[in-house]
Formats: C-alpha cells, sequence, structure tokens
C-alpha cells in the first residue's frame, strides 16, 4: 500500500515546486519597487532607488526563477535514470 503512495507524494511535490515558479519573478519586483518606494520616500530621491530596487528586484526573480528550473530539470533527469534503471 505504501507503493502506491510513493509516486503520487512525488508528483504532488513536483506540481507544488512547479505552482511556486510562478509567483517567484512577481513577488521579487513587487519586494523591490517597495523598497525602492520606500527609500524614496524616506531620502527624497525619486524615482531613483525605485529605479534601482526595481532592476535589483527583477534580476533576483529571474535568477530564482532559473534555478527552480534547473532544479526541476535536474530531478526529471534523476527520475527518468532510476526509471531506466529499474526496468
Amino acid at each position: 500500500m505504501l507503493r502506491n503512495k510513493e509516486p503520487w507524494r512525488a508528483e504532488t511535490k513536483k506540481i507544488m515546486a512547479m505552482s511556486s515558479l510562478g509567483l517567484m519573478l512577481p513577488s521579487s519586483i513587487a519586494v523591490g519597487l517597495f523598497l525602492g518606494y520606500i527609500l524614496d520616500k524616506a531620502f527624497k530621491t525619486q524615482p531613483w532607488m525605485l529605479i534601482i530596487f526595481f532592476l535589483l528586484g527583477t534580476a533576483s526573480g529571474i535568477t530564482n526563477l532559473l534555478r527552480g528550473l534547473n532544479r526541476l530539470q535536474d530531478d526529471k533527469g534523476k527520475d527518468e535514470m532510476e526509471k531506466n534503471n529499474g526496468k
């Protein structure tokens, strides 16, 4: 009975990881915009901090997105190797 649950758990874990990838980029950009806005208000430097932190948030989001995609691809390759070795 445990053998039937294991593939289901693995697939659920993959789906959860893929769904989180869609939120990485927009959330990083939103945090960058928020920090830039707050710093612009504090230092009265409109719009420079907003632009800088928008670019930093975008770069961070893209970096995290690519890392997540590489991790998923590596996991997929490991799963295929395990299936081939099991047969």
